[in-house]
């Protein structure tokens, strides 16, 4: 539970704690294409420095298909690359923004997301077309995606830009996050962290 009475601001992640997110769903969609170590170079847990370059915005989407089709000497089309890598992305229940609404009227709400050029317009368009990107967009003082903030978690310098940017105090500000290294990067960053595991609405710590 967020049960310190000094929290004042929480930094939510993305995928797996607001937006539905199935990893073995991509891996599924790449194997099928014909590479079969998928796994090998991304996972929640970790990955490849490819997919942490286009995370990071170090290369262009045009070089993320160019290199990924190098390393498996595959000649894959980009749309069927693009198909493949956002066959992770679910869809956002409309119950979760609604207590985002409620949140946001006691605590000062922001977002900090692993994502990148290909799964933002992607996501962006799953939430318009269900009427509910606006509304969600709505709920947070300030959006960062680290393809445009150039940084990622669990880096310190993540959770450091974000608090700094909007003078947040660490000690009163939580961060809640469905993978554990991310969870225990912001701890170690001087966040209140809170580890969501997986089948368990975020509304659970409030």
């Amino acid at each position: 539970m967020l049960n310190f009475p000094e929290c004042e601001n929480v930094i939510f992640d993305l995928g797996g704690v607001l937006l539905d997110i199935s990893y073995q769903a991509t891996e599924d969609a790449f194997v099928a294409m014909g590479i079969k170590n998928f796994k090998d170079l991304y996972s929640q847990a970790q990955q490849s420095s490819l997919f942490n370059d286009l995370e990071e915005g170090k290369i262009t989407p045009n070089a993320f298909r160019d290199q990924l089709r190098f390393l498996t000497g595959l000649n894959l089309e980009d749309e069927k690359i693009d198909d493949a890598w956002n066959a992770m992305l679910g869809r956002m229940p409309a119950f979760r923004i609604e207590r985002l609404e409620e949140l946001k009227n006691k605590y000062k709400l922001y977002l900090l997301s692993n994502t990148n050029e290909i799964h933002i317009p992607a996501f962006k368009h799953i939430m318009a077309q269900d009427g509910l990107l606006n509304r969600f967009e709505a709920c947070f003082k300030k959006i960062y995606y680290s393809s445009e903030i150039n940084m990622r978690k669990p880096n310190k310098e993540a959770f450091d830009f974000v608090c700094k940017k909007n003078g947040l105090n660490k000690s009163c500000t939580a961060f809640i996050d469905d993978s554990i290294q991310h969870v225990e990067g912001a701890k170690a960053a001087g966040l209140k962290a809170y580890h969501l595991e997986k089948g368990v609405e975020f509304i659970s710590f409030f």
